[in-house]
């Protein structure tokens, strides 16, 4: 099972190489020699959540040759969000958060929408929900996707804006050890790191990748890099394996064909 992973694409009408970063991001995805079973994208598809942005955001997304599985990110709109995208799967009622059972690896995507606020929240009501799915299939290897990661980066202006509710998520994966994997969004930075008995991920936006200079966290002093995708891919034999990808339009090459190296 193959899954790509996209990230805050923040389609404004005032900047359109937001939207011609994210059509680059489709194209990339839709490139790949082996087509993926479907791309997560972990919210902050507009910037501002108006109408409009979701009509052009909604437009490029239809492009997409595989299914798209979504969660609101702090500049979204939950209830445009739900309108477009209606729950593909069991769903927690009055949010987008909800489970996918049509593949090998099950997936859950959490709503951590907090209208109004830059932080995210995971609370009481969604976190019992979060368990009781857990609980229905123990044995069932599972990737959670969601906006806010799940843990502290270092950076000030970014940690004030971070996930109020980890900890009891820490307290809940540590009784649920299928979970393979926490995916988010939110940095627009590439950042891996250990959560309860788990491994949280961020993906980068689809316009570009920030590395943050970490010794003054009081201020965000970035360096733009490319952006980035993550492939998530599962297999019995191999389990779950995470890889990041540069969103570039250049060519595969069989570096090794089966039977011999080529240069």
């Amino acid at each position: 099972m193959l899954l790509v992973q996209l990230s805050d694409p923040h389609i404004d009408l005032d900047r359109p190489g937001k939207a011609a970063a994210f059509a680059r991001a489709v194209a990339h995805v839709n490139a790949l020699p082996t087509a993926p079973d479907a791309v997560l994208l972990t919210g902050d598809c507009t910037e501002h959540g108006t109408a409009e942005e979701y009509e052009q955001f909604t437009a490029l997304l239809r492009t997409l040759t595989v299914p798209a599985y979504l969660v609101p990110g702090n500049h979204d709109d939950r209830a445009e969000l739900l309108r477009r995208f209606p729950p593909p799967g069991p769903a927690l009622p009055g949010f987008m958060q909800y489970v996918v059972n049509d593949h090998p690896l099950r997936l859950i995507g959490l709503d951590t929408h907090r209208p109004g606020h830059g932080e995210g929240e995971l609370d009481s009501v969604r976190l019992n929900w979060l368990d009781a799915q857990l609980q229905a299939a123990p044995a069932q290897p599972t990737l959670i996707f969601m906006h806010h990661p799940p843990v502290m980066t270092g950076l000030d202006v970014m940690d004030r804006i971070g996930l109020q509710g980890r900890e009891a998520l820490c307290d809940l994966l540590l009784t649920h050890p299928q979970v393979l994997r926490v995916a988010a969004g939110h940095l627009h930075m590439a950042l891996t790191t250990r959560f309860a008995h788990t491994t949280v991920m961020t993906c980068p936006g689809t316009d570009t990748t920030l590395l943050p200079e970490l010794s003054r966290p009081e201020q965000l002093l970035v360096q733009r890099q490319p952006p980035l995708c993550l492939i998530h891919a599962w297999s019995e034999a191999t389990g779950l394996n995470s890889f990041t990808q540069a969103i570039a339009p250049t060519p595969w090459h069989a570096l090794f064909d089966g039977r011999r190296w080529n240069d």
